[in-house]
């Protein structure tokens, strides 16, 4: 690991803590302040949609302008998004903040950000390393979202307890969110110029979208991972706390608990994908490991107790994540050097598309008890076909360690 490398690792861990700490309370958050159901979701929505329309224009243009520049861009607009909401009321002012800021509903990455740093990393990394360390960074990036999702939970029952309302003791979150953009845009500055694209290894040809010769094969990844990320909005981790509550009373404290739980085992299995990936080829991997826990998902809100829901939901994220390391390291190994930005920006993107719809879909289903559980049902079984038209259609499309 050069010095930048280690710069990296140490933006993920800041990110993704902030992404944690604030997914646990948002939902939580955005309903105490009045905001009704239906405008929750489209929140929710709109956040997704505004930040894959920034972050497609960032991340296909990172490898021309300058990824260091691109990566403080995406620091602003997290801090942007993070103050307006401490401070704003107005849901119609909250939506605005949401589309144009970087905003983490779910815990997972959004922005600019994961495409660029994987984009810089592998500008260092020989081909047989890439998945180890990309497991090694989003074993970081689950274990430092956990410590965020409890750490919200600890601040918002401690508050609570000695006497602050709700919406205060979410509002300090929200301000801690915003402060760690500041964190980020200082750590960026201090990359080098190791990280930007060789010049040898820049194109004349004409792109599009950031792409040239992988253009096909990137659609085609990026139109599957969509409807993955579709699927994946029914269940995201705010809607996932907001269940847990309406359906067992789970506390602020219970749910940061259950979240730094699942985050932790999500990160050791991302870790143990790379060994796995390294006997069986990253494709098979990725189908494999998902295939069950999307049954798993399924169980989530069969089961009649908190104890076993909580059971079935960590054995889900237990293995649900090995698919992450080795579908990121599949998308940069398939692509010329000076499109790694750009792919794993336009498949980042389509994910964002593919997730902002579902929530508020979801979010009326989870209001009315009858039909609460059905976001599980409906995510887990389309991440099934994901997985099925995924094998089918590259299982022949070999990385270059794994043609040798």
């Amino acid at each position: 690991m050069t010095s930048d490398g280690r710069l990296l690792f140490a933006t993920r861990i800041a990110r993704m803590f902030g992404y944690g700490l604030l997914s646990v309370v948002l939902v939580l958050y955005l309903v105490a302040l009045g905001v009704g159901g239906l405008m929750v979701g489209l929140i929710l929505t709109l956040t997704l949609l505004g930040d894959a329309a920034i972050s497609l224009w960032l991340t296909t243009h990172a490898d021309r302008i300058g990824r260091r520049r691109i990566l403080a861009a995406g620091a602003g607009l997290m801090l942007l998004a993070g103050i307006v909401f401490a401070i704003a009321h107005d849901p119609w002012i909250l939506l605005l903040a949401a589309t144009i800021g970087v905003i983490s509903p779910s815990g997972n990455e959004v922005g600019p950000f994961l495409a660029v740093e994987q984009a810089s990393l592998t500008q260092t990394l020989p081909d047989r390393d890439r998945t180890r360390i990309f497991g090694w960074y989003n074993l970081v990036g689950s274990l430092a979202t956990a410590s965020g999702a409890l750490a919200a939970g600890f601040i918002a029952q401690t508050m609570q307890g000695s006497g602050a309302s709700e919406i205060d003791s979410y509002r300090v979150i929200v301000i801690g969110y915003a402060f760690i953009g500041i964190v980020l845009a200082a750590l960026f500055w201090r990359l080098s110029p190791a990280v930007e694209v060789p010049a040898a290894a820049k194109t004349s040809v004409a792109t599009r979208l950031g792409l040239h010769r992988s253009r096909g094969i990137v659609l085609r990844l990026a139109a599957l991972f969509s409807l993955d990320a579709f699927a994946g909005g029914f269940v995201m981790q705010s809607l996932i706390a907001y269940w847990f509550q309406q359906r067992f009373g789970a506390d602020p404290v219970a749910l940061g608990a259950i979240f730094f739980g699942a985050n932790i085992l999500a990160g050791f299995s991302a870790l143990a994908a790379a060994r796995l990936a390294a006997r069986i080829g990253l494709i098979n991997t990725m189908v494999f490991t998902h295939l069950p826990s999307n049954v798993l998902l399924i169980l989530v809100p069969l089961m009649p107790t908190l104890p076993l829901a909580v059971g079935v939901l960590l054995a889900r994220f237990a293995i649900s994540q090995m698919d992450v390391p080795t579908r990121q390291s599949y998308t940069i190994a398939v692509v010329e050097p000076d499109e790694r930005s750009a792919a794993a920006g336009v498949t980042g993107i389509a994910r964002s598309l593919g997730a902002a719809v579902s929530p508020s879909l979801a979010t009326p289903l989870l209001q009315s008890v009858p039909l609460a559980g059905l976001p599980f049902i409906i995510g887990g079984g389309l991440k099934i076909v994901y997985d099925l038209l995924v094998l089918r259609a590259f299982s022949a499309v070999r990385p270059p360690e794994e043609r040798s």
